[in-house]
């Protein structure tokens, strides 16, 4: 039994994603090869090659998988499907559309969102929003899966595995690519952050929001989220959603501010190792998942809370 990785990357860099999908794919206790394909993506090749526990890393390089679009990248995983039992991509945006279209292809069920590796066919998943965890054996011969990063912590390096060219498949040419907006900020991805504060729609406008939530996070070297509510009011941007529909994220240190913790947003952030929540309400639902918990106005605390602690440039020096 052999597994084939499909690792996430911007070309020129190996994403922690791809790390963390490596410890579930060496869960399953069979050889793992990552698969890169991309344009000139030697830099991430070699990165991943440095991945411990991996057999070799498989370098697929064409201006046709540059932006990796589904179709050509599918068609590519598919040339060298016959040689892998299991094909494992991050449950990222990119394996979110890969990954379907490889298991249609090769006429199999997906396991999506996997959390857990029982056994070579057994996993865990959350189903209803993070209600309940599903256990499901496959019993298929071959598996797709897309691993949820936010579950498992990052592989690790000091390996040395080599790296081996093959070809790309021929592009479908059924979709290209228009063009890419890209937001940049000089805070820490929020998948990949250590801290995040988030903010929730008691904020009450995006000044409050930027207000009060912000300075915290610049204090904590934080990643800024925020509740469903919070972009749906317009409070942050659409990046910024932390939840079921958002982006799932599992930090040292989430802090929750005037978040109530509905089941949507409890799906994305509950798998942070410390739960902070600062609401007025003590009933909110936020305080059932919280390690740490603060009744109070927020907009009394936060500055009090802000003011108190090191910036975080003060703590690196110090």
């Amino acid at each position: 039994m052999t597994t084939l990785l499909l690792a996430e990357h911007s070309n020129s860099k190996l994403s922690e994603q791809t790390a963390k999908a490596l410890t579930a794919a060496l869960a399953l206790g069979a050889p793992v090869d990552i698969l890169v394909a991309g344009h000139e993506a030697g830099a991430a090749a070699q990165a991943a090659s440095q991945l411990a526990g991996i057999r070799k890393v498989l370098l697929a390089d064409d201006s046709s998988l540059a932006h990796q679009l589904a179709e050509p990248l599918a068609a590519t995983v598919l040339v060298l499907a016959d040689g892998y039992d299991t094909i494992v991509a991050p449950a990222t945006a990119v394996g979110k559309t890969v990954a379907p279209r490889v298991a249609a292809l090769l006429d199999i069920s997906q396991v999506s969102e996997v959390i857990e590796v029982l056994a070579p066919d057994t996993f865990k998943r959350p189903i209803y929003a993070g209600n309940a965890i599903q256990t499901v054996k496959t019993g298929q011969a071959r598996n797709v899966l897309t691993i949820r990063t936010a579950s498992f912590r990052p592989a690790a390096a000091g390996g040395s595995a080599p790296v081996e060219t093959v070809a790309a498949a021929a592009d479908p040419g059924i979709s290209r690519h228009v063009g890419s907006q890209v937001s940049e900020s000089a805070r820490p991805e929020l998948t990949a952050a250590r801290v995040v504060v988030s903010g929730g729609r008691a904020l009450g406008s995006a000044e409050k929001f930027s207000e009060v939530i912000l300075p915290l996070a610049d204090r904590l070297g934080a990643a800024v989220g925020a509740s469903r509510a919070a972009v749906d009011a317009g409070y942050a941007p659409n990046d910024w959603q932390v939840g079921q529909t958002g982006k799932i994220v599992a930090p040292d240190l989430y802090v929750a501010i005037g978040i109530s913790g509905a089941i949507q947003h409890i799906a994305g952030m509950k798998d942070a190792r410390c739960i902070v929540a600062i609401n007025k309400d003590g009933d909110a639902p936020i305080f059932q998942v919280a390690d740490y918990g603060l009744v109070g106005d927020l907009f009394e605390i936060l500055p009090e809370l802000t003011a108190a602690l090191p910036a975080a440039s003060e703590k690196a020096a110090g």
